[in-house]
């Protein structure tokens, strides 16, 4: 499967956008939210917003570092839907307007790297809502597979302990956890825990553990939104290599 362009990556976000946006339609905004446990509804819909529209004024001013991340006063959960969907748009359009490398934490990079972060990272917090609302959460495959790939991306770069210090926790020597996924047409993922840090590869390779599902539900396991004991995914092999994976690999208290 190959990977998403800057077009599929715009219609992932305007789609993940929309469907939290209709997700969080007339719910009560204290809400809490069980899979990021210290925050309600209100706090991830405007945490959601406020990266997408922090991310688009970074695109906008071909900024090359941070620029401050702006408040959100006042915002009536009346309000959630259509401001979900104008931050979508706001990123989209600065990126497709955009044909010089901007800031990221991970260096300079072309915009559209903001576009595949905040579909990600939109896609898993509309799981977080759905979950807690009882709502569906069906991403296509391939964004879902993509999902899986960025994240593992973030691991593994030589940045990564800088993000997190607890990712330092993922060197080892030599110990692989394996994603298996049950749709066909997507390779598997394999990741190795070398003594300098993460590495990993498609493909359906030996493990010491081995995690099988739909692609989505590897996505919600791996981001912890879905524990390894669910019916709908199956663990061979050493368990405690994958429990000291999903324990060391948030990026903060609510991720």
């Amino acid at each position: 499967m190959r990977a998403p362009d800057a077009r599929r990556l715009t219609e992932g976000l305007l789609l993940q956008t929309a469907g939290l946006a209709e997700a969080v339609t007339d719910a009560h905004p204290g809400t809490w939210i069980p899979t990021c446990p210290e925050w309600s509804l209100r706090e991830l819909v405007e945490h959601v917003g406020q990266a997408q529209r922090w991310a688009a004024a970074l695109v906008e001013q071909r900024a090359a570092e941070p620029v401050p991340l702006e408040p959100v006063i006042g915002l009536d959960a009346g309000d959630w839907p259509e401001w979900l969907r104008a931050q979508a748009e706001r990123l989209t359009t600065a990126v497709q307007g955009c044909d010089v490398e901007v800031w990221t934490f991970l260096g300079p990079r072309p915009a559209a790297f903001w576009l595949r972060r905040m579909l990600h990272d939109t896609s898993v917090h509309h799981a977080d809502a759905a979950l807690a609302l009882g709502r569906p959460y069906e991403p296509a495959p391939d964004l879902a597979a993509d999902a899986i790939c960025e994240g593992l991306d973030l691991l593994s770069s030589p940045q990564a302990e800088v993000l997190n210090p607890n990712f330092k926790a993922l060197c080892g020597g030599g110990e692989a956890l394996a994603l298996r996924a049950a749709e066909a047409g997507i390779d598997g993922w394999v990741i190795t825990r070398t003594p300098t840090g993460v590495t990993w590869e498609r493909g359906n390779g030996a493990a010491n553990v081995v995690v099988s599902g739909g692609v989505t539900d590897l996505l919600l396991v791996i981001t912890r939104r879905l524990p390894p004991d669910d019916l709908r995914v199956e663990v061979i092999g050493e368990r405690p290599l994958l429990d000291h994976w999903l324990e060391h690999t948030a990026f903060d208290g609510a991720g």
